[in-house]
């Protein structure tokens, strides 16, 4: 899917800038840094970016 046709979201938590943003395409999510939008990004599964999200909800 060419990049243009995401639509990559960050968290509305986010106030530094240092984070990291996500697209939904047609399966699975994918995640990058904000910082350097060009390099590569990582996908997940949709099971995976749940675990991860869920993580991240916990954390102290």
């Amino acid at each position: 899917m060419p990049q243009e046709q995401l639509i990559w979201k960050t968290s509305t938590y986010t106030d530094s800038g240092t984070c990291v943003e996500w697209a939904r395409p047609a399966s699975g999510v994918l995640v990058r840094d904000t910082k350097d939008r060009q390099r590569g990004r990582v996908q997940l599964s949709g099971d995976s970016w749940r675990t991860f999200v869920v993580w991240v909800q916990q954390a102290p």
